[in-house]
């Protein structure tokens, strides 16, 4: 009978690598891989130096590596990199002024300016106060109305009488 001469460790755990590597391989891509082969090499090293027999390692470490993916695969979920959207698939807005939109913005400030100008000067105070960021009960305090029901109407017949100076539509041009 011939005698079988123990394998070195190392060699074991040379071979044992490149499983390794080939069972992460199909489930992650390479590099993570090589990178997932080399924290089961360290932990086998570190955790486990009794384990001499490739009987034994081999499926201690293919477990080993089981649960390193799907932990890799928790964290991913955790932090939402499979929801992620490439950096070059994604519509990044142009910030740069465009001139139409920056004309047509302009041309609609001319006109409510004009067609504020034309409203008495009670609707004039109110769109005054209201640009100002006050409230109707404050609006009321500052104009001496008795009742906020009021300045509720006043509010509605000067929206009414700008949407009329404006040309009946607060969009396109005033014919």
């Amino acid at each position: 009978m011939k005698a079988v001469r123990p394998v070195p460790r190392e060699e074991i755990l040379t071979q044992l690598r490149e499983r390794i590597v080939r069972y992460a391989a199909f489930h992650l891509s390479r590099d993570a891989a090589e990178d997932l082969a080399q924290e089961v090499l360290l932990l086998l090293h570190e955790k486990y130096p009794h384990v001499e027999t490739v009987e034994e390692l081999l499926p201690l470490s293919l477990q080993i590596v089981r649960f390193k993916i799907v932990a890799q695969r928790r964290k991913s979920s955790r932090r939402g990199e499979y929801t992620q959207v490439p950096v070059t698939e994604m519509q990044i807005p142009d910030l740069d002024a465009n001139p139409a939109e920056e004309y047509e913005r302009k041309e609609m400030q001319q006109r409510l300016l004009k067609a504020i100008a034309g409203l008495g000067e009670r609707c004039r105070e109110l769109f005054r106060l209201k640009l100002a960021g006050r409230s109707f009960a404050q609006i009321q305090a500052a104009m001496g109305v008795a009742a906020i029901n009021t300045i509720y109407t006043w509010d509605f017949r000067c929206r009414k009488n700008l949407l009329e100076a404006m040309g009946g539509e607060w969009e396109g041009s005033a014919r």
